[in-house]
Order: structure tokens, then C-alpha cells, then sequence
């Protein structure tokens, strides 16, 4: 067990590693030397974990989502909020997600599948709305699909506007602005006066989430 924990740390570690790079440099310009001396391991440990450096950027890709989802809301349009509101978040506070955005978002990473990001992001959006239209909470002309594909597309065009400005310092005001432009077209208005739209959001949803993890890191403690 204490050898498959090392084996976790240390593949963390460089992913860690490879996403300050990543962001820093771009996916191009960024070598394996560079991450191995930002990880402080060796070169057959790195290649252990990532054979190449596409292998690196897929993984920060990939790790960018593994994080708790957002809970349960009974209004599915909050919901939805929420998980968007919460991206933007960590966006400006998880050098992980930072790097997952710059890759995502960079044109010039010859030779990466850059597309993993944005097709999940169209799931997640698309089952929400879903659920959403379930509980009739959508206006009757709403396609998901199409709705979840321009949130999606609008969203990564707030994000890069965001990061040329400011480096993500208004990203939540932006984010929000955009949902309360988004929304009075999707959502019936009676769901949307009780829907937080507010910049704040974002924190708020990741501090609950701080404490659904703690009650679970108890509850496994309290079996143990």
C-alpha cells in the first residue's frame, strides 16, 4: 500500500509539474527537461507515468475534472449554474485547471487532441439541461444539445478574453454576465428569480464542496 501511495504522489507531483509548465510556455515550447526539473524526479519515474510529453498534457487535461460534483440542487437551471460558475472558480484558483484551460484553448499544440475538454464540457451541460427540460424548467424551443454546445463555446471565449485582460481576474464577473445573458433565453423566467447568478457563486459551491469532502474523509475515518 505505502508503495502504490509513493507511486500516487509522485505521478501527481509531475503532473503538478507539467501544468505550471504547460501554462507558463504553451504545450509547444514546453520540453520534458523542464518539467523534470520543476518535479524534482527522475527521467525513467516521469516515463514510468507519461511515455511523452502528449501523454503529460492529457493527463492535466484529464486531471482538470477530478474534482466532487457539484450537489444536488432541486432547480436544475441552479445546478447548471453552479457547475459553470464553479469552473470559473477554480480556473482562478487551480494551477491544474489554469493548465487544462491554456492547453485546451492553445492553437498552437500541434499534434494534441485538444477536443476531450470541450466534449465533456458539452455532456455535462447537455445532461443538465436535460434535466432541466425534464423538470420543465426550459422554455419549449430549446434544443440541449445546441444550447449546451454555444454555453459551452461562449464560455471558452469568456475564459480567453478573460486571461488577455486580466489573467482570469474577472472571470467570475464575466462568467456570470454571461449566464445572465444566456439564460432569459433557455429558462422559463418564473425558475430564474430564484436562481443565483451572482459572481459569488462560484466560491460558495466550492466551499460546500470543501465540506462534503471533509464529512466523507470523517465517515471513512469513523468506519476505519
Amino acid at each position: 500500500m505505502a508503495k502504490q501511495e509513493r507511486a500516487i504522489r509522485t505521478r501527481h507531483s509531475i503532473l503538478l509539474a507539467a501544468a505550471k509548465i504547460f501554462e507558463a510556455r504553451g504545450y509547444q515550447s514546453a520540453t520534458i527537461n523542464e518539467i523534470l526539473a520543476e518535479a524534482g524526479v527522475t527521467k525513467g519515474a516521469l516515463y514510468f507515468h507519461f511515455p511523452s510529453k502528449e501523454h503529460l498534457a492529457q493527463g492535466v487535461l484529464s486531471a482538470q475534472d477530478q474534482s466532487l460534483p457539484v450537489p444536488e440542487r432541486p432547480a436544475k437551471i441552479q445546478q447548471f449554474v453552479d457547475t459553470v460558475l464553479l469552473h470559473a472558480y477554480r480556473l482562478q484558483t487551480d494551477p491544474m485547471v489554469r493548465a487544462g484551460v491554456r492547453l485546451s484553448l492553445d492553437q498552437q499544440a500541434q499534434g494534441l487532441d485538444r477536443s476531450g475538454p470541450f466534449l465533456r464540457w458539452g455532456e455535462i451541460v447537455r445532461e443538465l439541461l436535460e434535466k432541466a427540460e425534464a423538470q420543465g424548467e426550459l422554455l419549449p424551443h430549446v434544443k440541449t444539445g445546441e444550447t449546451a454546445d454555444v454555453t459551452v463555446g461562449g464560455f471558452a471565449g469568456v475564459q480567453a478574453m478573460s486571461q488577455a485582460i486580466c489573467d482570469y481576474q474577472d472571470l467570475l464577473a464575466r462568467t456570470s454576465a454571461l449566464l445572465r445573458h444566456l439564460l432569459p433565453s433557455v429558462a422559463l423566467s418564473s425558475v430564474l428569480t430564484s436562481v443565483d447568478l451572482t459572481p459569488n457563486r462560484g466560491r460558495i459551491v466550492f466551499d460546500e464542496q470543501g465540506g462534503l469532502l471533509a464529512d466523507q474523509r470523517q465517515a471513512v475515518s469513523v468506519e476505519g
